[in-house]
């Protein structure tokens, strides 16, 4: 007898549930809707919610589904997402169906990242353009991919109740689109529309001159196109703005700022409006047009290089005197509306301020503050919740430079290549940015200000509570500069509570932020070449030219500018004359009146200086390579009267591009004395030599431009030297290039080229500014190995000089 064979039953697939929990900049971004149409897409169950620790999402379903959902959730992100990390847990399933997002959690650590504000996306700009759009004209258009976050977000998670726009409720058209899955503004935070968002207003200074029932925006461009000044309020604060093609509109605008002859920044409808006036390479193209938008330093072309009949003109007075035109794009729907038919091609879009003060962001603060300035506000209902001004960025060999990381960059944070307590860094007190930071990362605040402001002081107190509010970071430690004086020291004591506070030597920090920022580990030394204006040496005088053995732990000080007095103080820094006597001083030159310097110094001034010099009365010595710069730009007559921080120093640049290729002069040269092999002391770069073949130049008629030029190539070769006898000594191959001068263009590409010529390898700074706009992360990295259990510390002490 046969028996029946059995059929095996059909093997049913496994089924697996995963709990991911994603960390990085994913709120706000358009992530959970992203994990939403990937789990519908891939027939998954499951949840997913924003916490405090980022995006956590569970998935259930066939075992091969749930492995292609935790093997795309990186890969395939939305535009403004940033994925750090990825945890996964498996998880007991629960035989649930359908996919859900689910209300935020708010308990817990806070360990996501905020996504920085955002440039208007081309899907946003076409329904703004589109007449049968609902959005047409409407001013705070944005999506999941574009708009504000940083400085509308109030706390964490992200979501539109813990955001300015929680005023704002949803009209039953946008609620839609909110929760539709399919819609690109699903879960998008900033969502509104006419009939449920923000409003525009024009405020004039003489009311009644605007027509009532006009549109705001058509009186603003209306009010631009006749000469006014009009106090535009953008993401991060007001801007000021004028038709910069205005001789007399710019002029104005300069003289009631207070600006003096520091460059306006440009925005122009698009690149080919400012293609005549700059060179624009591929990386300059797409920091202008991409989504952070910031205000690019672009080589003007000289005069008559490009022939573009018809094509915008700015105003001589909008960057008199700079090698550069600093040009952005706009980058709100309000900027590109004032860009509509009858307005200008170009605007003036300079901070809302007074030169020195923080920007504006308050309604009522800005009609106060600014009524001197403007003649008409083009403001909103929508709260600014933190300042964020605009980022400033240059193209230094094809890589770019930032020189003020703020909108755009804030609050993304750098990776430490050493871990780190909790801790505040203050920076210091020019460009002041500060930096909190745990473990492996480090959150640098956006610009704030020059300290010296009581204004400037409460906008650092706001928006160090802001940061610490979204980042979860609560300082165990504070860190300041060394210099006794600086108001953001007297800020750190104030604040400490008990809590340790340690000073950081001011070029020590600024060699270990450009370390940090490539990453280099605890340990490694390098050589760094520490150039800028003003900061507090060990030995009680104001260093500035040097040149450090450093790493993270400390200093040796191998080689410094020689020492010449700093007459006055600050006095020296606003009248660069007085610099250069400094130096011809020093140098044993006799100051003749046929020296553009001595000219430029008046009789009485010029006999007290020389009794000043003489006598050592309040002559701190300084050893800075800017007060260097200030000195030649003097004595070469390009730049006797400073009117902003380091303006001698840029207008000398300027006239060194425009000498083009210049023969180097061996006769510009630095006189090394000092350190013997194997000796302790620094070496001493004397530019004596240097400043008498400059006046013999210049007495010889030889243009300015030609002496500009021939002293940045004898600095870079200082640079080669120094470094090549550093090498000599301590057997170090890499090169750090920090502090302020090295936003000169000119001079980082020559340094950078002779050193890697001679088989260095060089670090610069990109990502963060080289100025004390990265002060702080180098205090920071320096304090996480320099810290007592209590009290204070000074990280100076482990300098030997």
């Amino acid at each position: 007898m046969n028996a029946t064979p059995e059929v095996a039953a059909p093997r049913q697939p496994a089924v697996r549930r995963v709990r991911a929990v994603v960390r990085g900049v994913v709120q706000g971004v358009g992530f959970r809707p992203y994990l939403y149409g990937l789990a519908s897409e891939l027939r998954l169950a499951g949840h997913v919610t924003n916490t405090g620790e980022g995006v956590v999402v569970e998935v259930e379903g066939e075992a091969a589904a749930v492995d292609r959902f935790c093997a795309r959730i990186a890969p395939e992100v939305p535009p403004l997402a940033v994925v750090e990390s990825v945890e996964t847990t498996d998880l007991p399933p629960t035989g649930g169906s359908g996919f859900a997002i689910v209300p935020s959690r708010t308990s817990g650590p806070v360990r996501t990242l905020v996504a920085p504000d955002t440039a208007t996306c081309g899907d946003c700009l076409a329904e703004l353009a589109d007449p049968a759009d609902r959005r047409h004209r409407h001013p705070f258009i944005a999506c999941t991919h574009c708009g504000p976050r940083f400085t509308i977000v109030t706390g964490l998670p992200y979501d539109r109740e813990h955001t300015t726009m929680a005023g704002f409720p949803l009209c039953p058209a946008c609620d839609h689109e909110y929760h539709d899955p399919a819609d690109r503004r699903f879960h998008a935070q900033p969502v509104a529309c006419p009939a449920c968002g923000p409003r525009l207003r024009l405020v004039t200074a003489t009311p009644g001159v605007r027509p009532e029932g006009e549109d705001p925006v058509d009186g603003a461009r209306a009010l631009l196109a006749a000469g006014a000044i009009v106090a535009v309020k953008g993401i991060g604060g007001y801007h000021l703005a004028c038709d910069a093609t205005d001789d007399r509109a710019v002029g104005e605008l300069r003289r009631r700022k207070a600006r003096g002859g520091k460059p306006f920044a440009l925005m122009a409808r698009d690149v080919a409006d400012v293609a005549h006036l700059v060179h624009i390479g591929p990386v300059e193209r797409e920091l202008v047009t991409g989504r952070v938008r910031p205000v690019v330093l672009l080589r003007r072309r000289r005069t008559g290089a490009t022939d573009a009949p018809g094509a915008p003109v700015p105003a001589g007075a909008v960057a008199p005197g700079s090698p550069d035109l600093g040009v952005m794009l706009p980058y709100t729907p309000v900027h590109h509306l004032l860009f509509g038919a009858g307005g200008p091609r170009l605007l003036v879009m300079t901070s809302g301020n007074l030169s020195g003060e923080p920007i504006v962001t308050d309604d009522a603060e800005a009609l106060d503050r600014l009524s001197g300035l403007a003649d008409a506000w083009l403001t909103h209902d929508r709260p600014v919740h933190v300042p964020c001004d605009d980022s400033v960025v240059r193209v230094c060999d094809g890589e770019p430079l930032v020189l003020r990381r703020s909108r755009g960059y804030a609050p993304l944070p750098l990776t430490l290549p050493v871990p780190v307590a909790p801790a505040l860094a203050v920076g210091g007190d020019l460009k002041s940015v500060f930096c909190l930071a745990e473990g492996d990362r480090a959150w640098l605040s956006a610009h704030v200000g020059d300290m010296d402001d009581l204004a400037t002081q409460r906008a650092f107190d706001r928006a160090e509570r802001h940061l610490e509010s979204i980042t979860g970071v609560r300082p165990e430690l504070l860190v300041t500069d060394a210099h006794p004086a600086y108001r953001s020291g007297a800020w750190a004591r104030r604040h400490a509570v008990g809590r340790p506070v340690v000073r950081v030597q001011h070029h020590h920090a600024h060699i270990a932020a450009v370390m940090a920022e490539h990453g280099v580990v605890a340990g490694r030394r390098v050589i760094g070449v520490a150039f800028d204006g003003t900061g507090h040496g060990a030995d009680g005088a104001v260093w500035g030219g040097e040149f450090l053995l450093a790493d993270y732990d400390g200093y040796d000080r191998f080689a410094h500018l020689a020492r010449v007095p700093l007459p006055g103080g600050d006095a020296a820094v606003r009248r660069p004359y007085r610099m250069a006597l400094a130096h011809l001083w020093a140098a044993g030159i006799a100051p003749e009146a046929d020296l553009p310097c001595v000219a430029a110094c008046p009789p009485e001034e010029r006999a007290v200086l020389g009794r000043q010099l003489e006598r050592g009365l309040n002559c701190v010595p300084t050893s800075s390579m800017g007060r260097l710069f200030d000195a030649v730009s003097s004595l070469a007559g390009v730049c006797h009267h400073a009117e902003y921080e380091a303006r001698a120093a840029i207008e000398l640049e300027a006239a060194a591009v425009a000498a083009g290729t210049v023969d180097e002069d061996p006769r510009y040269v630095f006189r090394l004395t000092g350190r013997d092999p194997g000796g302790a002391s620094p070496v001493s770069a004397d530019p004596a030599p240097l400043l008498a073949a400059a006046v013999e130049d210049v007495r010889l008629g030889v243009p300015a431009p030609v002496v500009a030029a021939r002293f940045h190539a004898a600095v870079a070769r200082l640079v080669r030297t120094v470094c090549g006898l550093a090498r000599a000594s301590s057997g170090l191959e890499t090169v750090a290039l920090s502090g302020g001068v090295f936003a000169n263009a000119l001079l980082s590409s020559a340094c950078a080229r002779g050193l890697r010529a001679d088989g260095f390898t060089v670090l610069r700074h990109h990502r963060v500014p080289p100025n004390d706009g990265g002060l702080a992360l180098g205090q920071l990295v320096v304090a996480a190995r320099a810290t007592t259990p209590a009290g204070s510390a000074d990280t100076d002490r482990a300098a030997r000089e």
